[in-house]
């Protein structure tokens, strides 16, 4: 026992290490008994699975056909589109204001509503400027008098110094005077026109034409000389500004140098509905340092007012066109780590890995500029389940043929099963016990309740022995 005093010196590591020893030896023996046991009860890969390997894997020769998409490799034309973010900007917005101080007097316009240039918009009270006009109008009308009696006195003074009955000097006072006089009523001129531009100010109207917004101020009010009374926005034609990358930069100068116009079509926000059609009217002069940018500006009609001014749209500008490219649908291409790569349908139904090239890509379309030829077929949808030389089954054919192979092909497995689990029928009638109506005694049946398959029994099956009393009955009938 442990509590016993041992000798001086002596050592209790002989016990230890035993007791290590016999730890081990049960650890070990419990994990050889847990993989016999998981070894046995495991069941078998489904045959066909995508892991699967040899006669049961995808690529075996009993491997079921996966059904998969495909599509054929065509001839088609490709648009290499630049695809922008942009902002409806309107060519022209004027807030329309006073001019003339006075009282506000009419709105002749309504919210929301077009306007033509000269469309008349608001009235302000005209009496205080009428007034102003007629004075100034009679300052000059007295003016204009003087000057003609001076010219009259001076055609007088002519013919009374050519007679010498005056001095020279008072024929040139009034050669003076009459110029004086002129200068008066040239200068009389400017309040009368001045007077006019402010009567004329008392009517408001539109500089352009356009949609109006909604007013700022109303009829009965007092304004000021620069008091706004509402904003006109012009709506046809209008311009739409978006960034051009400066990596696409040389394409599109190429194409404006080569007097091409390079369309535009706008998306709404969402990028499905198309709202116009334009061409690009020009580009800013140099490029934004901080994005790498450069600003361009497309136009557009506008005929139906579908763009409305700061709306946010999404530009499409079409660069070129590639003709006659091979063209495939994006979902067939995949990436694996030497680059992209298709599945290449074979006529032996099976599959084989082709790496590709691609070029541009418009919408679900992809070009194609080496690995494949016109004509044949790609996988587009199904690859993940999916490696070289499995066998497909492609849409419209008939699956029955490949199911019933891999029924048969279950068989041996079902076999298999059945001998790790011992034949407990044969035990059991060995022993007497019979097998019930219900065929819940089977082989591989699960008990009553659903719980799963029974535990074979401990015991060896008996063996049969001619004329004993444990002799198995044959299945024709009983003896």
């Amino acid at each position: 026992m442990d509590s016993e005093e041992r000798p001086f010196g002596r050592s209790p590591a002989p016990r230890t290490k035993a007791r290590s020893f016999v730890i081990v030896a049960i650890v070990a023996v419990l994990v050889g008994v847990i993989a016999w046991w998981l070894a046995h009860t495991t069941p078998e890969p489904v045959r066909g699975g995508r892991f699967g390997g040899g006669r049961g894997g995808p690529g075996g020769a009993a491997g079921l056909a996966m059904p998969v998409g495909v599509a054929k490799v065509e001839t088609g034309d490709i648009n290499i589109v630049l695809n922008s973010l942009g902002t409806v900007t309107p060519l022209r917005v004027v807030t329309v204001s006073a001019q003339v101080s006075g009282q506000l007097q009419k709105i002749n316009f309504k919210e929301g509503q077009r306007v033509s240039a000269g469309d008349l918009l608001a009235e302000i009270d005209p009496r205080p400027f009428q007034a102003a006009l007629t004075q100034a109008e009679g300052t000059a009308a007295r003016d204009q008098a003087l000057l003609a009696n001076a010219r009259i006195d001076l055609e007088r003074y002519k013919t009374l110094f050519e007679q010498d009955s005056i001095a020279k000097q008072q024929l040139d006072a009034q050669a003076s005077l009459v110029r004086q006089y002129e200068g008066t009523v040239k200068s009389d001129q400017g309040p009368v026109e001045t007077a006019k531009v402010n009567l004329g100010y008392t009517k408001i109207v539109a500089p352009l034409g356009g949609r109006v917004g909604l007013r700022q101020v109303d009829a009965g009010n007092n304004v000021q000389n620069g008091g706004s009374i509402v904003v006109i926005t012009q709506l046809q034609p209008i311009d739409v500004l978006f960034t051009v990358p400066e990596d696409n930069l040389p394409a599109v100068l190429a194409q404006q140098h080569a007097g091409t116009a390079l369309s535009v079509d706008v998306y709404d926000r969402a990028g499905q509905t198309k709202l116009a059609s334009g061409a690009l009217a020009s580009l800013d002069n140099q490029i934004d340092t901080a994005t790498g940018t450069v600003k361009a500006k497309a136009e557009f009609a506008n005929a139906d007012e579908s763009l409305f001014p700061n709306q946010f749209v999404n530009v499409r500008m079409l660069l070129d066109v590639m003709r006659g490219a091979t063209v495939i649908p994006t979902s067939s291409l995949e990436r694996g780590s030497g680059g992209l790569f298709v599945y290449i349908v074979q006529a032996d139904h099976t599959v084989a890995v082709r790496s590709i090239k691609t070029g541009p890509t418009e919408g679900e379309r992809v070009a194609v500029t080496e690995g494949l030829k016109v004509g044949e077929q790609v996988v587009t949808s199904g690859a993940d389940r999916l490696r070289d030389g499995s066998k497909v089954e492609l849409p419209g054919e008939n699956p029955q043929p490949e199911k019933a192979n891999a029924a048969d092909a279950a068989k041996p497995a079902d076999g298999e099963a059945q001998k790790r689990w011992g034949n407990r029928s044969e035990g059991q009638q060995g022993r007497g016990q019979g097998r019930r109506r219900d065929g819940s005694g089977a082989p591989g049946s699960k008990p009553a309740d659903g719980s799963g398959p029974e535990k074979p029994a401990d015991t060896k099956p008996a063996e049969s022995k001619p004329g004993g009393s444990d002799a198995r009955p044959s299945d024709s009938g009983k003896q």
